[in-house]
């Protein structure tokens, strides 16, 4: 499972009839739509969920080709919230292909990175694991911070690179100071891919980085987009699907215990783990779970 970030990304072309296809015929077979999504890596988010919602929306006519279309979706990406979130919102709605697409919407408007740029403290030195796309756009509003990025999986320096380009202080930490790093910042940030109500799914690493963080005194921030809060249920599905291939060590998601997290930055802002946690609107949809 490739990692997401926003250094590369599918091109979404939205459906014919579509809200975003403008009446322009989609040249592109629906099972090979839905290949092409499901073999995808490398790809943003919401670009990822774009393309998803075209997908899914050539099965609206065909409610048992819809399921099997969302459960192909989830088990290549079983770590990525926002399309668990999505495929929830569609099998869950009498309007599956509206649903995907207000989902998008949803996506689209999603207000996390500037909301997390303008309370990050100022002049602070904050610690991050790998590239993730909202903390890295909210890093790229702060010239007055100093960034220390932990290089896993080869993002660090693509991240660090960006950051100088918005004349923000970055610098590429190797994987060996990730603990001295989490330990020397005033705050470190970890991107999750989802989150459910004990643990959230991150890249490689962040389990560590909070550990250390949370022994030495320094806070801990889960920043969690739109979509990535998922009940117990769902949650709990994607992680053992994410972990059933891979020894521990080789997997490209940690699992991070809520309790070394002191908030959750989402779209209304940080708030404390129990309050955001209540902010959970992914419905259950049991066909997605078997």
């Amino acid at each position: 499972m490739g990692r997401l970030n926003e250094s590369a990304g599918a091109v979404a072309v939205p459906p014919a009839g579509s809200p975003r296809a403008g009446g322009r015929v989609d040249p592109m077979h629906p099972i090979e739509r839905l290949r092409f999504v499901a073999r995808a890596s490398g790809a943003d988010t919401a670009l990822l969920a774009q393309e998803t919602a075209g997908a899914l929306s050539a099965f609206v006519d065909d409610p048992a080709g819809l399921v099997t279309a969302c459960r192909r979706i989830v088990s290549r990406h079983p770590a990525n919230g926002p399309l668990w979130w999505l495929c929830s919102r569609v099998l869950c709605s009498v309007e599956p292909a509206r649903e995907a697409w207000r989902a998008v919407e949803d996506l689209d408007t999603d207000a996390t990175g500037g909301l997390l740029a303008a309370t990050l403290p100022d002049g602070a030195t904050v610690c991050v694991v790998g590239w993730g796309s909202v903390v890295g756009e909210a890093l790229g509003h702060r010239g007055d911070l100093e960034t220390l990025v932990i290089d896993v999986f080869d993002e660090g320096a693509g991240l660090v690179r960006r950051l100088r380009r918005d004349d923000v202080h970055a610098v590429d930490v190797p994987l060996p100071g990730l603990g001295a790093a989490a330990a020397g910042s005033d705050l470190v940030l970890l991107e999750a891919s989802a989150v459910g109500p004990h643990g959230a799914l991150a890249v490689a690493g962040s389990t560590a980085a909070a550990a250390v963080a949370h022994h030495a005194g320094v806070p801990v921030w889960l920043v969690a987009g739109r979509g990535r809060l998922l009940p117990a249920r769902v949650f709990d599905h994607a992680r053992a699907l994410a972990a059933a291939h891979d020894e521990p060590w080789d997997r490209d998601d940690d699992h991070v215990p809520l309790e070394l997290v002191e908030c959750i930055a989402g779209p209304d802002g940080p708030e404390p783990v129990a309050a955001a946690l209540r902010r959970t609107d992914c419905p259950v949809a049991p066909e997605l779970l078997r």
